[in-house]
């Protein structure tokens, strides 16, 4: 039988599962990459429709940019928290009625103030809704198929990013309208994920848990567990290897998802339009990777992946760094992208993320990280418009070049004796 130990030296029988099926809730619950890609997306490009009609500074972009993301932090790490202390399913559900509402300000927006509030509270949702969501996908799941639906859940954020793409690549260039048919685009399907996630009941394993704490003899039983058992053995060191790992990893990924769009048209001469077309010419390689990652998620090989995919990663950058900003260049940037995307980035640090810590802590963990990474990322965004103006776009993705070594790098010193360790399989629970 499988057992779930939450309070020190307490073990309880894990009650069956509800009859929910795992790749129903995978599948809701993954809509938050979805929502998170194309909401993200649909502001890179609308930075450069709004800069246009509202007469935007450069210093007002770089502040709404980094608004998003600094939303995005702040919703992460109390949206984890919460969801340990009161279940996935009621934070899940709250947040996304506020994406819808962030989404509606942002479209119906009218001067700087009305784009910081819809941004703001766009952000926080979506930042609040990940570390659950993520948490519903694996505790549904099971040893044999749970990398798979976490790596189901990156693709679903792909397609998000494609949905939004061919919204922009159709709407881009019809000024105000462009806005609305954008972000639009999240608010329907925001609604549609919201009604389809009334379906989806409590994680079995986390109401398990909580029973067993609270059927303890510990004086603590009734407190939730402190976030400080993280920065102690035998957390502490996946905490901070993932930590570094989704930070630096994620500066890159974070300014290419805001700017690419605004440096296409600032640096290279494309149009709104152009920009969400030639783009696509990566889609179809990104799908291939990420499919893969499906195919391997569960088995031991994916850490020689990860490697291959690390130092692709690494490659993404330096071509820009070194052969400057074009049409040439970029090809070779999404080629290489495409595979450290796949295999070094987000989908591994879901399965990662998912297998480090047990389960009264799985997300308040996963919204700490997450909000650390997004923290960095922030601060990074908000001075990107200002870098391109005093250094380059060269120099700039040289700095993202050396970012991203750092966080491939610490990952491989801890995941390479750490990566088939599973907290799922693990019978006691370390307080």
């Amino acid at each position: 039988m499988t057992l779930e130990t939450v309070a020190a030296g307490s073990i309880l029988p894990v009650r069956p599962r509800p009859a929910t099926n795992p790749w129903w809730a995978g599948t809701v619950a993954g809509m938050a990459s979805y929502i998170d890609a194309a909401a993200i997306t649909a502001f890179s490009a609308s930075l450069v429709i709004f800069e246009r009609l509202l007469g935007l500074s450069a210093g007002e972009v770089g502040i709404a940019a980094s608004t998003l993301t600094l939303a995005m932090a702040l919703g992460a790490a109390v949206g984890g928290r919460l969801g340990d202390r009161f279940g996935r399913r009621p934070v899940f559900v709250i947040t996304m009625i506020f994406i819808i509402g962030g989404a509606l300000t942002l479209m119906t927006a009218q001067d700087f103030t009305a784009i910081f509030l819809g941004v703001g509270i766009m952000g926080f949702a979506i930042g609040a809704d990940l570390p659950v969501s993520l948490a519903t996908i694996s505790e549904a799941a099971d040893d044999g198929n749970r990398g798979r639906l976490l790596g189901f859940s990156n693709l679903l954020w792909l397609v998000g990013i494609a949905a939004n793409g061919i919204c922009v690549a159709l709407f881009g260039d019809l000024g105000r309208d462009a806005i609305t048919f954008i972000f639009g685009h999240v608010v329907l399907v925001s609604v549609i994920v919201l009604l389809a996630r009334l379906t989806i009941p409590e994680s079995q394993l986390w109401l398990d848990a909580r029973a067993a704490r609270l059927a303890g003899n510990d004086a603590r039983k009734e407190e939730p567990v402190k976030i400080s058992i993280l920065f102690r053995a035998p957390y502490l060191v996946p905490f901070l290897g993932l930590a570094v790992f989704y930070a630096g990893t994620g500066i890159v990924g974070n300014t290419n998802g805001q700017y690419l769009s605004y440096m296409m048209v600032k640096e290279a001469g494309f149009t709104v339009s152009s920009a969400a077309k030639f783009s696509f010419l990566a889609l179809p390689l990104v799908l291939v990777g990420f499919l893969w990652f499906m195919r391997i998620a569960d088995r031991p090989v994916r850490f020689r992946y990860f490697q291959f995919g690390a130092v692709c990663y690494v490659l993404m950058p330096l071509v820009i760094a070194c052969f400057g900003f074009s049409a040439t260049t970029l090809v070779f940037a999404f080629i290489l992208n495409a595979i450290g995307a796949s295999f070094a980035f987000e989908g591994m640090y879901r399965v990662w993320s998912q297998q480090s810590f047990p389960t009264l802590v799985r997300t308040t963990a996963q919204g700490t990280i997450i909000a650390i990474s997004r923290l960095v990322a922030a601060a990074t965004a908000s001075v990107t418009p200002l870098l391109l103006q005093e250094i380059g776009v060269r120099a700039l993705y040289g700095f993202l070049a050396v970012t991203t070594f750092v966080g491939v790098a610490t990952a491989w010193i801890v995941f390479r004796s750490h990566d088939q360790h599973s907290e799922f399989e693990e019978a006691h629970f370390h307080p």
